[in-house]
């Protein structure tokens, strides 16, 4: 069979497969499964065209990881094949953890298990899977191989992720502001003291990329309309998981039936493999198949909700730079309870409060490190004489509370 498969990527154009393994990986039913997990959650609320998938995104991240990659070697960074293929590999699988509807449903779904730790524990079942074959990966995703700039290509502030997901999400929610000059960044990429850095003429370039990603959180993916679908899918399935475990009939698909009916940790996940079939065979559309159901369920918080996602009737947002006053909160509580005759312990379903945060550029954490035209190693707010760099390391907090416009109306 002729494994040497070539991909049409409308951000990137041509991808191709590079080896016999990586297509086995792709061709593998966990990897499928993200070709229904979409993207960016509920965004298609906003931006009709955010419809691209977790596998995409998978694709695309492999595709620049390629590009990285040859353009280190092509500056006398030694690459073997086997740290090539596996630093692929561990980019491919980076998300393979998600749930349904992405981060949007991370805590509904489970209690105390993160993507992070699935996608590992993923990587791990796919390693025995091949024949052990995946364990460079493995230690490149980790962060315990010894060429650490391997993981920061993975995992960094100026990854092969972000670079395409600001690409992808770009493109397909039609923000052309959050467009980067992915093609440049990683065409200045360089290693020095096993670091991953960036050449200096590149400044410009990193910071078109920071000011790119903090407009994307606040047009894309902190959207006040996205917070409002986001938060009411999150409360329909927490309130279905709740009527559930008080045994109160709950129609569901088996598999989503079983994860609302139980609180699991990853070490369930780890003594009993059971589970995490179940979980692959968990996707976007057992959550849609569930709100159509529940949208005539008698439990009227649950049916208000479903009926209300359907339909986009989404609830109203209001957003402040301060924290919302209580009396404020404590009035839109009682309209609540008065016009849909909920308890004040249900009114958690139909109001929901909360805070958002952004910065561009985490400067306490893993820097982006700028190599001097003298060969000095310096953080790029350090590099740059853009003030705006600083800038956007501070990170800004917005505090909002979503409720029916029912009762915004009264």
């Amino acid at each position: 069979m002729n494994k040497k498969k070539i991909l049409n990527d409308p951000v990137y154009g041509f991808i191709t497969v590079p080896s016999d393994l990586i297509f086995d990986i792709i061709n593998h039913p966990y990897f499928q499964r993200l070709r229904r997990i979409k993207q960016l959650g509920l965004t298609e609320m906003v931006y009709p065209g955010a419809l691209h998938t977790r596998f995409h995104h998978a694709l695309g991240a492999m595709h620049l990881m390629d590009t990285a990659l040859h353009t280190l070697k092509s500056k006398n960074n030694e690459i073997n094949e086997k740290e090539f293929e596996a630093s692929l590999i561990a980019i491919l699988l980076h998300d393979i953890g998600h749930g349904p509807f992405s981060h949007a449903l991370e805590t509904a779904i489970f209690k105390n298990v993160h993507h992070e730790d699935l996608s590992l524990h993923i990587m791990h079942m796919l390693n025995e899977a091949f024949g052990g074959r995946l364990g460079l990966a493995i230690s490149i995703f980790t962060d315990t191989y010894e060429r650490r700039f391997f993981h920061q290509l993975v995992s960094s502030q100026l990854d092969v992720d972000r670079l395409d997901y600001l690409n992808r999400d770009s493109f397909y929610t039609g923000v052309y502001e959050g467009k980067i000059g992915a093609d440049r960044i990683i065409k200045m990429l360089d290693v020095a003291n096993d670091q991953l850095v960036v050449e200096e003429k590149a400044i410009y370039s990193i910071e078109n990329f920071l000011v790119s990603r903090r407009l994307m959180y606040w047009q894309v993916y902190l959207h006040k309309t996205v917070i409002s679908a986001e938060n009411m899918v999150l409360r329909a399935v927490q309130r279905a998981r709740e009527l559930l475990q008080q045994g109160v009939e709950v129609p569901a698909s088996p598999c989503l039936r079983f994860f609302l009916a139980s609180d699991l940790t990853m070490y369930d996940f780890e003594r009993d493999g059971t589970i995490l079939e179940r979980f692959v065979s968990l996707d976007d559309h057992d959550i849609w198949g569930g709100i159509k159901l529940w949208a005539a369920h008698p439990d009227k918080v649950l049916s208000f909700l479903a009926n209300s996602i359907l339909n986009r009737r989404l609830f109203k947002v209001i957003i402040s730079s301060k924290p919302i006053e209580q009396d404020m909160l404590l009035g839109i509580s009682e309209l609540v309870q008065e016009r849909f005759g909920v308890s004040e312990e249900e009114v958690k379903y139909l109001m929901i409060s909360g805070k958002i945060g952004n910065n561009a550029y985490d400067v306490e954490g893993q820097t982006i490190n700028m190599l001097t035209k003298t060969g000095y190693v310096v953080d790029v707010a350090e590099a740059s004489d853009l003030p705006s760099i600083r800038a956007l390391s501070t990170k800004v907090e917005k505090f909002y509370v979503c409720y029916p416009k029912e009762v915004a109306a009264l």
